[in-house]
């Protein structure tokens, strides 16, 4: 192959890069702007008279923005009810308790409506509560009244690695329980008074938001859950049904039901529309394989995967 076409190929590879190049911007700034337009229509839509809808899933925590988003909804003079709609096992019993008072000072202001989808259990439930009206499908799943605390042992692996642990503390309590010794009969007792007190918290809360005497919300609160039709009977909850149901007690509350509902979204981990893999792909079809890191594109953020505190979750022994 003689000189002149090896500048030609050379020449060519040059170009083919740079419009490889060129077709990725414009690909990411056409992304761009229809997350400029989508923000901007979800602006217009919030500006004009409407119902509400948050929705509290996975696992429940000490959640700032959603905190922040329930002030605004309060204070929002647009929005004339508020629907939420839960679906967690639950959570961190702490986490439970802020947006459970974030939610009642929305009520305080409007109406709002716990729409209690597949599974709100535990702290899910402790959230449903703060609703005016809950709303549940005949097959839910809710109640799981109650708290946990939980920590490793790992005592028996380390004495067999021949391996120990040695502390010096200012008191017989501090750091306990710990997961390097059982625990001592008064570190049972000082976890056990203070899951008893959230614990009372939490039946008190059942007992005032449902109208049922205390010794009843009491026997409820043994960890059980129960499915829509029976947290029905048990008037853990007021309605079976959904939509339908949502917007007939709506109504009842002067609350007219043409008004659209708007969901108020936290911020996006990532592209709308399920563009950030789309450009994944696009970018790879141009021929960057060895930018495997735009996949990350589709996964900015995520949850936590631990929690912390005593907790009011639902799970499956042995998960």
């Amino acid at each position: 192959m003689d000189e002149l076409a090896i500048a030609d190929r050379r020449s060519l590879r040059r170009k083919l890069s740079f419009w490889r190049w060129a077709a990725a911007v414009i690909l990411v700034g056409v992304g761009l702007v229809l997350y400029a337009f989508s923000g901007w229509s979800e602006v217009t839509g919030r500006a004009r008279h409407h119902v509400a809808r948050v929705a509290v899933s996975g696992l429940i925590q000490d959640d700032r923005e959603l905190v922040e988003r329930l002030e605004r909804i309060a204070d929002n003079d647009s929005v004339k009810a508020l629907i939420v709609t839960i679906s967690s096992p639950g959570g961190t019993t702490y986490g439970g308790e802020v947006i459970y008072k974030a939610i009642r000072k929305v009520a305080a202001k409007k109406p709002v409506v716990s729409d209690v989808r597949t599974l709100a259990a535990s702290a899910g439930y402790m959230i449903a509560l703060a609703g005016d009206h809950i709303v549940a499908g005949e097959t839910s799943i809710t109640g799981s009244i109650g708290v946990i605390f939980q920590y490793p042992q790992v005592k028996a692996l380390m004495d067999k690695l021949g391996v120990s642990l040695e502390s010096i503390k200012s008191r017989p309590l501090k750091a306990e329980p710990s997961p390097f010794h059982p625990p001592s009969d008064e570190a049972r007792a000082m976890i056990q008074a203070m899951i008893d007190d959230s614990y009372g918290w939490f039946v008190d809360l059942v007992a005032e938001r449902r109208k049922i005497p205390r010794p009843d919300a009491l026997a409820l609160a043994d960890g059980r859950i129960f499915t829509g039709r029976q947290a029905l009977k048990d008037r853990l909850v007021d309605t079976l049904g959904g939509d339908d149901e949502i917007r007939a007690f709506l109504a009842s509350r002067n609350v007219p039901k043409g008004l659209p509902v708007v969901d108020w979204e936290g911020p996006r981990g990532t592209l709308p529309f399920g563009l950030g893999g789309a450009v994944s792909e696009w970018i790879k079809a141009l021929g960057y394989d060895a930018f495997p890191a735009m996949k990350g594109l589709e996964k900015i953020g995520g949850e936590k995967l631990f929690l912390d505190g005593l907790l009011s979750v639902w799970q499956v022994e042995g998960q």
